[in-house]
């Protein structure tokens, strides 16, 4: 394998320590243009493009976000007014299309996938030659030739090539497709890296120009994708930077593809909680596209977990969030952490942040997200101090954080933002993120009588002026009304 140029995007194993069922390391990712990476860390996850709730200068002054994952079907939406997405006709001065185009600050890398992460189920599954993907004007087909074009156009920091998934993988390893369908997922994936790799080298021989790849690595049994592993690992890993890990529980099988180790890995499974980030950790992960973060933040939720833990001071789980829809915080001048550095923690108040919610301003959830951000790169920054540490304190921090923290986040019990994105596709039976706006008036409340008037005008009636019996008259009369009834009330003549 020969040693990649300057610039090209290089990965450096600064340690890695053996411990029960794991090899947890520390390492050191450079790209070029962008701020080298410390792993193990994480990167934001965008919609359209855009981290929620922050615009790039907030990203610049109040976080340290190293990168964020973009879809590409957030930008390939189909159009009668231009032939094709707008995404491709635009002309940046001295920047990459897609870092232009989204406004991403230059040092914050960009990571490039086909889907949403997670993508929303799409119904008619994925072709021979191409995946399915959901975009601002519906489902439509993305061929793999398609793909590489847009990867080598838009020039992202790094490109994970098309994989053959069922999504959603948030219930992946309880609802696997069938052996047969697994054994095609594999060979489709491997067909179009194997493409995407063809077509590279076929274009040009400068290197500089192509954007890094990390190898999808499927969530499905290893026996099932071992060959495919082994071409990887012997055809394949001089043209691969890196791997995008579906499914963390595949990386012990690694140890027979030697290769592949000093790789840096992406875990593009579902993380729905720090617990979760730490076992991923101990099995060898380095880059970690972190869901709950945003999905915290929209809650209404302040992250409030450490790493290494505080000493507990009672018996009872802590929290891993706060939720700021509370009245407790109404008339709070505490921060939302104790101890937290962020900007809206030195700023602001809980009483503060618990207001903008209620009144529903954006800027409640913007200062949740960059306190949300702040906890998060602490909790990274803590992790590789244990690591580092001579001797690694990791696992048994791991386990006083398992033992003091409660394994799921809040829910939240305020409204979130307005979910008018088309990336919210309601399933069957699924409840409305946020309660309905307007609803039918009934007097006394919930179980009280319904007013007949607003009845009567809700069904076509017109108000016509309160009659004895207190309703309106309609404009339509009823089937079974005598002729001489309606002439009587100047609906009809009666002609003879």
């Amino acid at each position: 394998m020969a040693e990649p140029s300057p610039e090209q995007a290089t990965f450096n194993i600064l340690r890695s320590i053996t411990i029960d069922k794991g090899e947890p390391r520390v390492g050191h990712l450079t790209l070029p243009k962008r701020r080298p990476i410390d792993t193990p860390n994480y990167i934001g996850i965008t919609s359209r493009g855009v981290v929620p709730h922050m615009t790039p200068d907030v990203i610049v002054k109040h976080t340290e976000l190293n990168g964020s994952y973009m879809a590409l079907e957030d930008f390939i939406e189909k159009s009668q007014k231009r032939v094709e997405p707008a995404v491709f006709n635009i002309k940046p001065e001295g920047k990459e299309i897609l870092h232009a185009y989204t406004a991403t600050p230059t040092p914050v890398a960009t990571v490039l996938g086909a889907r949403r992460h997670p993508a929303v189920i799409a119904p008619m599954g994925n072709g021979k030659d191409y995946v399915s993907v959901y975009t601002s004007t519906g489902f439509q087909q993305l061929k793999n030739k398609d793909y590489c074009r847009a990867i080598e156009k838009l020039q992202p920091d790094i490109a994970i090539p098309l994989a053959d998934l069922t999504f959603g993988n948030s219930h992946i390893r309880n609802k696997l497709p069938n052996p047969k369908r697994q054994l095609r997922m594999v060979e489709r994936t491997e067909d179009w890296l194997a493409e995407l790799i063809k077509l590279r080298n076929a274009e040009n021989n400068n290197e500089t120009a192509k954007p890094p790849i990390f190898a999808p690595l499927l969530p499905v049994s290893y026996p099932t994708q071992w060959e495919y592993l082994n071409r990887l690992s012997q055809d394949y890993v001089e043209h691969l930077s890196g791997l995008a890990v579906y499914d963390a529980d595949i990386l012990p099988d690694l140890s027979g593809h030697s290769s592949l180790d000093p790789l840096p890995r992406i875990s593009m499974d579902f993380i729905t909680s720090p617990h979760e980030i730490l076992r991923q950790i101990r099995l060898g992960l380095d880059i970690f596209t972190v869901l709950f973060i945003n999905t915290a933040s929209d809650a209404g939720i302040a992250l409030s977990f450490s790493f290494p833990p505080q000493s507990p001071a009672s018996s009872d789980l802590r929290p891993l969030g706060i939720d700021m829809w509370s009245q407790d915080h109404q008339k709070s001048l505490e921060p939302l952490v104790d101890g937290c550095e962020c900007y809206t923690c030195t700023r602001h108040h809980r009483a503060y942040l618990q207001h903008l919610l209620n009144a529903r301003e954006m800027l409640g959830w913007t200062l949740l997200q960059i306190h949300n951000h702040h906890i998060l790169n602490e909790f990274f920054k803590g992790i590789r101090a244990t690591l580092t540490a001579e001797p690694s304190t990791f696992e048994h921090d791991s386990g006083v954080f398992s033992s003091i923290y409660e394994s799921d986040l809040p829910k939240g019990t305020g409204e979130r933002p307005r979910a008018r994105g088309y990336h919210f596709k309601a399933e069957g039976g699924q409840a409305k993120i946020n309660p309905p706006a307007w609803e039918r008036y009934v007097e006394g409340g919930e179980g009280g009588t319904e007013d007949p008037a607003l009845a009567g005008e809700m069904a076509g009636l017109a108000i016509t002026g309160a009659t004895a019996e207190g309703v309106e008259t309609p404009v339509v009369p009823d089937a079974d009304t005598d002729a001489k009834e309606l002439d009587k009330k100047g609906f009809a003549e009666v002609v003879q």
